[in-house]
């Protein structure tokens, strides 16, 4: 059921509506079908009540008429009796125009004391012009029957009057015009609806997409006013929010420039220094101690800009890529082999996914002693996977060895390890992308880190 509810603000108005329409058409069916069945039963009644009132009021008048009222001889089925016995009605009961019937007699001014009444079908008789047009036209002369009302009331005690009346034809059904009724309604409600959604959800969809690419990139083109006058004010404040984060973004990009220049500066005139200490291996610490600043240094400044990247994206084989990667590493003398993989191309900023698939290749020789890469096309996604044979990471650590500055060796030994930005700073990329950094433990041993791109 959740599935089938729009999840669209328009979407789900017009379900609103829709529904709300088809309760008030049902309860509007209910009352026309209701006043239907009560004109049919007040039709099917009125005759034989109006021959009884009619009976009554000659034989209290005096007047010398036949039992059976105007007609008797010619129409039997028309006949009113009079009778001092219950008569015995055959036929199917009809409790619902006794009902009816009595309430027509109390609304007359007259007061029974009990109503009965019967359906049946009888066989009318053919005329003799009938009969004659049936044989000149050579249509076949069959039976005719039709449906006959029996009406008993007892005005009196054990004093009863009996009439019959032709059975009453059924009413035109109005289930079709009920429905041409309802898609009309539909049409006039929904139609202008449905034009002021779309003309409320194109401005505010165009703001999801500004506030997604925002969330996304750090930037987004600003979104025109327009719509009603609530979504103008909310596209107004999108527009001033976003002038504002941008200025604060290009501040903080500018600041963390001048941090790194100034800080770069310094450390270059420690190597220059470095290189005059006499002792070799001093020196060679010092040098290293150096190195691992800068690193320190560019990852942070990365990890500062993650999603304002000034890279332009292009289609790259990032098979190709993975192998250039693994053959610098091997190059220097790192443990590291690549699995064969087919051609895998995606729009990507090749020199990110660069860095992100390095992060994982030095994690996986610092840790797991060796790194396997592979490439992969599973559906609509490239899966970059790098798996070691380390000692792999608690499943309760996972989500914690994402975070800046975590460590799985908390000592802060720099031989075991960086500053923990590593692992970070791939998430970023990877949210850069829309994609995805997964760790799990292998079954076979060790730790396997995944970059989901979408292809």
């Amino acid at each position: 059921m959740r599935r089938l509810w729009p999840q669209s603000l328009v979407g789900q108005i017009i379900i609103l509506v829709a529904l709300g329409l088809f309760v008030a058409q049902a309860i509007n069916f209910a009352l026309l079908l209701r006043e239907r069945n009560r004109l049919m039963l007040t039709g099917q009644t009125a005759p034989a009540v109006y021959r009884i009132v009619n009976a009554l009021d000659a034989r209290s008048e005096r007047r010398r008429e036949d039992d059976a009222g105007p007609g008797r001889g010619r129409n039997e089925w028309r006949t009113v009796r009079f009778s001092d016995i219950r008569p015995i009605l055959t036929g199917r009961p009809r409790p619902d125009i006794e009902k009816r019937a009595a309430d027509m007699l109390s609304d007359v001014g007259l007061s029974v004391h009990s109503v009965a009444a019967a359906e049946d079908v009888q066989r009318m008789p053919i005329r003799r012009w009938e009969m004659i047009r049936m044989r000149a036209t050579g249509e076949p002369i069959a039976d005719r029957r039709m449906p006959r009302l029996t009406l008993a009331v007892e005005y009196a005690p054990g004093r009863w009057i009996t009439a019959q009346a032709r059975g009453g034809d059924r009413p035109p059904r109005f289930g079709g015009w009920l429905i041409w009724q309802t898609l009309i309604l539909y049409g006039v409600v929904l139609a202008p609806l449905l034009w002021i959604g779309k003309r409320m959800a194109l401005p505010m969809k165009q703001l999801t997409g500004a506030a997604q690419q925002f969330a996304r990139t750090g930037a987004a083109d600003p979104v025109e006013e327009r719509g009603p006058g609530d979504v103008r004010d909310l596209t107004m404040a999108f527009n001033a929010m976003r002038a504002r984060i941008m200025a604060m973004l290009d501040e903080k990009d500018r600041m963390l420039g001048a941090i790194g220049h100034d800080l770069r500066t310094p450390l270059a005139s420690l190597r220059v220094r470095a290189e005059s200490v006499e002792d070799e291996g001093e020196r060679a610490r010092m040098s290293q101690t150096i190195e691992e600043m800068n690193r320190m240094l560019e990852d942070i400044l990365s990890l500062a800009r993650a999603g304002r990247s000034s890279e332009a994206p292009q289609k790259v084989d990032i098979a190709s890529l993975a192998d250039a990667v693994v053959e610098d590493f091997i190059e220097l003398g790192g443990a590291v082999d690549l699995a064969e993989s087919e051609r895998a191309v995606a729009f990507v900023r090749p020199q990110q996914i660069r860095r992100a698939l390095r992060n994982l290749i030095e994690n996986a020789i610092v840790y797991g002693e060796r790194a396997h890469v592979s490439v992969a096309r599973d559906g609509s996604t490239i899966r970059i996977a790098v798996a070691d044979e380390g000692p792999g990471i608690a499943e309760d650590r996972m989500a914690e060895m994402l975070e800046p500055f975590t460590r799985l060796e908390g000592s802060r030994n720099r031989e075991t390890g960086g500053a923990g930005l590593g692992l970070a700073l791939v998430r970023a990329i990877m949210a850069e992308h829309r994609g995805e950094l997964r760790l799990s433990n292998r079954a076979e041993g060790g730790l396997e880190a995944c970059l989901i791109i979408p292809a």
